[in-house]
């Protein structure tokens, strides 16, 4: 059975960056963003830092999937 204390005491709100919903929308974000700059045909400077850009989403989705609900 659960502490009647737990019970009354007001959840508190995790800080944005530590959210997962919003943290994966934004590795998702990062993730197409850098496949849009893979295969674009006008910007050398983009081409270039579409992988930086594909493996940064990548890892942070794998790190906030880790995070609780």
């Amino acid at each position: 059975m659960t502490n009647p204390r737990e019970m009354t005491r007001p959840r508190q709100k995790r800080p944005f960056f530590l959210r997962r919903g919003p943290m994966e929308n934004i590795a998702t974000v990062l993730i197409a963003a850098g496949f849009l700059m893979l295969f674009q045909p006008f910007l050398l400077a983009l081409y270039t830092y579409s992988l930086t850009m594909l493996l940064a989403g990548t890892v942070l989705f794998i790190i906030v999937s880790k995070f609780p609900e």
